[in-house]
């Protein structure tokens, strides 16, 4: 009878302290809320946000939005010069030739790793891969070989006009290195992840270029 006694009084006791328990922290929550009285962190939490996985495939999939393209043209004149005989075996080739190069920074090498973040600053520190030539073709439509002079007794080198569009390729994508298409597309990217970042709530964005092979 005792035992039974003592256990009810117990049992008793438990259920007391935890209505008082819940009370106050009714009574906590309620002064909170009525006199904005801010809790320790270890109550109400810190927010903070992490630049993982899924952040860094988005941000992969806006490699199209930082590219550039240049349209250069130039002229080649290629041939085999004869001298006097030129009227016989001479082969001269004008090409005009019209160029679209694209350039751009690869986002598909971005990892986690390629992010450094502290919550404490709001700051995120992002190590871009360097800019690079995506594409160069010549333009078939703008490109067009102005003038073809041949020898009397020579039907001229088929491989001529190749020969002369793959140089002017070559020329112009070197034109739009020089002219500054690795600049412009690491200046694109740079202020496209900045935005995108900014947008994720980062108040401060550092972007740490890569040297260009």
């Amino acid at each position: 009878m005792t035992t039974t006694a003592t256990a009810s009084s117990a049992a008793r006791r438990v259920g007391v302290a935890l209505v008082i328990g819940v009370l106050l922290a009714g009574l906590v929550f309620a002064a909170v809320s009525a006199f904005e009285l801010k809790l320790p962190e270890f109550i109400t939490g810190r927010p903070y946000q992490e630049v993982g996985p899924t952040v860094v495939e988005s941000i992969q999939e806006l490699s199209e939005l930082t590219s550039v393209e240049m349209v250069e043209y130039t002229t080649i004149e290629k041939g085999e010069d004869h001298g006097i005989f030129n009227f016989l075996a001479g082969d001269r080739l004008f090409l005009f030739a019209v160029a679209r190069i694209g350039a751009g920074v690869d986002l598909a090498k971005l990892s986690p790793e390629s992010f450094v973040v502290d919550q404490e600053t709001g700051t995120v520190v992002v190590q871009l891969p360097a800019p690079e030539v995506f594409y160069s073709y010549l333009d078939t439509e703008a490109t067009e070989v102005v003038d073809r002079d041949t020898g009397l007794l020579t039907k001229g080198d088929v491989q001529l006009e190749s020969d002369a569009r793959r140089e002017a390729e070559a020329i112009l994508r070197e034109q739009a290195v020089a002219e500054g298409i690795l600049d412009e597309a690491q200046e694109s990217a740079e202020q496209t992840i900045a935005n995108f970042l900014h947008g994720l709530g980062y108040s401060h964005v550092v972007i740490e270029r890569s040297v260009t092979p």
